[in-house]
Parts: structure tokens; sequence; C-alpha cells
């Protein structure tokens, strides 16, 4: 009948009756877009299961099913519970003589082995059931099993409650791997990148497109990866952004470019970073802030998990200057009150001799941060604690921020609730400052964001005599305190952006000819925007550490404890590279255990 329908369809399909055929085309087109749109995953398609382990219920009753996964428990060798990446299962260990055989692999079998049942789904007998389990009113009698994999004494137990340090769970990351935590953060992490796609491609018109990441040094920014090649003392740098690439593809006539996108940076050991990070990159023509603000509003409202509360736009915004003036930092916690409050009034006339001296100082201030219930709450060991803080960090403007964050944890330590771990707080910042005195040298300038910002329009006029003063068109998405983007509106004529890097930045413009030249050649208006992937889909599932929203993670200080990257070569393998390794004292022993190094040819 099937086949009668579908000649059937397939003639009319190419009959010339013109309204016929557009019916007829509309309607199953507009079936199969509603249930693509409908559609659960297939979670047991082209494999040798039937079902997955978390997923059959009651109505599963009665059906010949086939399951694989790891043992997670078993208990007096009569139950064992089945786990893969959707759940738990409870099976029955058959114990008729004529199940010897079957009764035997799953006994015998170690803890986190991978089997193979199959067998009948029955209900649990009165008054066994689990409600804590999605599958707790079932379990499964076994008829056939199959060991598909022993397992070896492990690290670890296979459990959420039990406790690992990082670096065990990093050494064998693809055991830790198999935790529901991980799971669950890997597999929203999935989901989000899916719906941005959705939203961006299929929504929006941007065009998804691969930038190389063997590239050449640029200026400014973090410290970039070097990549020897087989040029005499020629190096690839591997990028810290998709940057000049993405405005290129806007002289290039794409419009609307978007990249999941690899970034690097050697930035050392510093805390809650990685060397090698992924970006939500974004760049269009045409468009000015606001229009980035509402596309990634837009974004983050679309891809948000639909077990947390929704996104509420528009998101607040506020300029760089009120951020540090009423918390301190340029990426404010606004879940709570606490803001710092000018009282310079207040101690005008004042005797105290340090406050009369700070007064004196052009722009002096006393500032103070109310610390409601602070009395009831803080102890004389806090004070101590947040004195010696503010001494540490005395001469920096930061330090009213960090003593309010500060002052926020202790108080939560006392058992004072400020920070709904529920509550996702978005705010845009901006109106920074182009330039930053250079830290090294303060008679000196630096972007403050990056080198391809535009000024603001208001204050061009400044760049020729008051550069400092000049405000930027950049804009910063800050999530619950933490940078979770940042993007700008980009310089688009030639001539402003050599004149900026060559007599302001004082940057070798020839490392940027490609993209100077590119901006002569009718160049559109453009600006983009970087989400932080990793530090975003941390926050959304209130992972203490963004390790744990990356599959293969390194280290603290840079390293693969898995794998122990990175490692040493050989100075055979080196000689193609014409470089050699210049030992430090303390590392003969590693040295020796290499050979000694060749001498290159060039």
């Amino acid at each position: 009948m099937f086949s009668c329908w579908l000649s059937r369809l397939c003639r009319g399909l190419s009959t010339p009756t013109g309204r016929v055929t557009h019916l007829i085309q509309g309607s199953l087109s507009r079936r199969l877009m509603l249930s693509s749109q409908r559609r659960i995953p297939e979670l047991s398609s082209f494999v040798a299961r039937t079902n997955t382990c978390g997923e059959l219920r009651s109505s599963h009753l009665g059906q010949e099913v086939t399951l694989c996964g790891w043992i997670q428990y078993r208990r007096q060798n009569i139950f064992l519970v089945l786990r893969d990446f959707h759940g738990l299962v409870q099976v029955v260990i058959p114990q008729d003589e004529s199940a010897a055989s079957v009764k035997k692999i799953l006994c015998e079998a170690p803890m986190e082995s991978v089997v193979q049942v199959s067998g009948t789904v029955i209900s649990r007998p009165p008054g066994q059931e689990n409600p804590k389990m999605p599958t707790g009113e079932i379990e499964i009698k076994v008829k056939s099993a199959q060991l598909l994999n022993t397992c070896k004494k492990l690290p670890f137990e296979i459990k959420d409650f039990v406790k690992k340090t990082e670096a065990l769970r990093l050494q064998y990351r693809y055991l830790d791997l198999r935790s529901f935590q991980m799971q669950y953060n890997l597999r929203l992490r999935s989901r989000m990148v899916m719906k941005m796609r959705e939203y961006l491609c299929n929504l929006h018109g941007f065009v998804d497109i691969e930038t190389p990441t063997l590239f050449k040094r640029t200026p400014g920014g973090a410290k970039e990866f070097v990549i020897p090649s087989r040029e005499p003392g020629k190096f690839y740098c591997l990028p810290q952004s998709p940057q000049q690439f993405k405005q290129l593809l806007m002289v290039g006539g794409l419009d609307r470019y978007f990249q999941v996108a690899r970034c690097y940076r050697d930035e050392g050991s510093r805390p809650d970073r990685q060397p090698e990070f992924t970006q939500i990159d974004i760049e269009m023509s045409f468009v000015d802030q606001i229009g980035i603000r509402s596309l990634i509003e837009g974004l983050l409202q679309y891809s948000w998990p639909s077990d947390k509360d929704p996104v509420v736009v528009p998101f607040p915004s506020m300029t760089f200057a009120e951020a540090l003036a009423s918390y301190g930092t340029d990426k404010p916690d606004t879940r709570f009150g606490m803001k710092i409050v000018d009282i310079s009034d207040v101690f005008r006339n004042t005797k105290v001799g340090f406050l009369q001296d700070a007064l004196s100082k052009p722009q002096g201030t006393v500032k103070a941060i109310c610390i409601s219930e602070g009395t009831k709450y803080l102890k004389r060991k806090d004070i101590e604690s947040l004195r010696k803080l503010a001494a540490d960090h005395f001469n920096q403007c930061s330090v009213l921020g960090k003593l309010r964050l500060e002052c926020a944890d202790l108080l939560e330590a006392r058992g004072l609730v400020l920070r709904d771990p529920a509550l996702f707080s978005f705010l845009w910042v901006v109106d920074f400052p182009l330039f930053l005195p250079k830290e090294e040298n303060p008679g000196e300038l630096e972007s403050a964001h990056h080198p391809f910002t535009a000024p603001h329009p208001s204050d061009i006029h400044l760049l020729h005599t008051e550069p400092k003063q000049v405000r930027s068109q950049h804009y910063d998405l800050v999530l619950n305190g933490n940078e979770i983007g940042g993007g700008s509106i980009r310089i688009h004529d030639a001539e402003l952006q050599r004149y900026i890097l060559a007599t302001l930045l004082k940057e070798d413009v020839k490392l940027l000819s490609h993209l100077l030249q590119a901006l002569d050649f009718g160049a559109p208006p453009h600006g983009g925007i970087a989400l932080g992937l990793d530090r975003l889909i941390c926050l959304v599932t209130g992972a203490p550490s963004i390790r744990d929203v990356i599959a293969f993670p390194k280290s603290f200080r840079g390293h693969d404890l898995m794998s122990n990257a990175p490692d040493s070569l050989p100075p055979e393998e080196l000689k193609p590279y014409h470089i050699q390794v210049s030992w430090p004292a303390d590392s003969e022993a590693e040295k020796s255990s290499l050979n000694q190094p060749y001498h290159p040819e060039s």
C-alpha cells in the first residue's frame, strides 16, 4: 500500500498541473518541517541496543529490549544497576540453573565493566519501586548477557558523591567524563551551541566560516603561542582570536559571519583560564552597537536551557565610569547591593591626617561601603582580613571592588544569602576608554580593548590632542560579576587605523599591512563580539571551574595531566625546524636523557 501511495504521489508531483502540484509540495514540505521541529532524538539508531538505560517506563512493560552500558552497582548477586549516558536501570540477574552462564557473566564482571543484556521489561514487585529513579517502576528480567569489556581496578569510584582531587580527575579524564555532572555539563553545552547555530544561521542569515589557526604574530594583546616552520627563522603563531580574519570577511562582502572558534593565549598560570579556549565569534556589516547588543540578547534568550529561569531582555547597561564609581570594577556583580558611596563631603573638614591627605590630592576622594548587618555577622578576625586586603591592594583603583566582593564572601560564609545561585544578572558595560597607560611605562598608551576598536564619534576630535580622554565603541557583557563577552564597532577607515597603530600605539604597521590594505578597498562599517563559551557554560551549570565544562582541559599550569603534554622532543626531531633547546641549569637530568643538542645549519 505504501509503495502504491508513493508512486501516486510521485506521479502527482510530476504532473504539469501547476496548482495541484504546488498544493501537494507545499503541504508535504510543511509536514516535514513540523515533524522535524517535533522530532525526538533517536538515541538507539545505528547501534546494537533497542533502548537506553534511562528511557524505560511502565509504558514499556512486556517489551523485549537490548541494553548496553556500564555496571554501576550490584547487590547480593541478585540485582545490578546498569548505566549509560541517559540514566540508570535495574537488571534482575537470573537465578535458575538454565541461565547459569548469564549469571556467571553478570556476577563476576567487575564494577564499570561494559555489558550488553537482553530481556523483558517487567514491573518491580509492590513496595520495591524507587521514586528517586526515573526508571524506578520497572526492571529488566535478563535472558541473555554478553561481557563486552572488563574493567581493571579503578583509581576512583565513578560516583558523583565520591570526592576526587582535580589532578586525579584530569589524569583519568576519560573516567571522570562518565560522571553524571560531566555528562550533564557537556551535553548542555552541545545543546546550547546547536541552538546558537540555529538562531544565527537559520533565523538571521549568518555564515559559519572556519578561519586559520596557523597565522602570524600580531601586535598588542596577549602573548601568542609560537609554532616553528621548516623555513629557517620563520614561525607561525596561533591566533588569540579570529579578529583580523573576521574583519577581512566583512571587506569580502560576507556581511554576517559566525564561528565556534578555537583561540590560543600563552598566558601561563592564571586561575580559571585555559591556554586554548572557545569563543562564539560574531561579526556584522552595517551595524551599530545597539544592533550587536540586541542580537546577543536574542541569541542568549533563544539558546538558554529550558530548565533555567528564562532570560529577560533587554539587559540593563552601565557606563565604565559608573561601574567603577559604584562597584569598583568594570565587571560588577549586580545580584546584591553594597554599592560604593562617595562620602568626601562628610570629611572635608576632618582632622584625620590620612583622610586630609587623600582629599588634598587632585581628584582625591573618600569612599565607603555600607555593609548591612555587618556588625551582626562579621567578627574581629573578618575585619582584620579586610584591613589586610585593603593594605595589600591600596594603590589599585579596584581595591573597593575587591573589598565589596570579599565582604559578600564573608557574609555568606556566616549564613547570610546575598547572591542567589539561581539568578542570572546580565549587564552591558559601555563607554570604555579607548586607551590606557601602559603598566610598565605609563607615558605610553595601549589599547583598552584591541587596536581595531573605533573611537566614540563624539570624541574623535580628541585623538590628536587628548587621546587618554577618548571613549571607545567597546562593550562588554557581564554575567554575575564575570565578563562573558566583549566586542566593539571596528575602525573601517584605513587612515584612522594607520594613525592609531603607528602614531598613538607605536606599533609596527608592517605586521598589519594586509589589514590596512584591505580597509583601503571599500571596507564597510562593521562590528562584532565574542562570547566566552567556556565561562558562559560554567556559569549556566554552576560548575566551580571552567575545567568542568571542557572535555579535555589543561591544568592550572597549562599541562595535560592525562597525556603529559607539553613534552620534550629529541634533537633529531627539532633539526628540520632549525632550532635547538637552551637548557636551564636545573634541567641537566632531562637534557641527558634526550642526548646532546645538535648544531643547527642555520
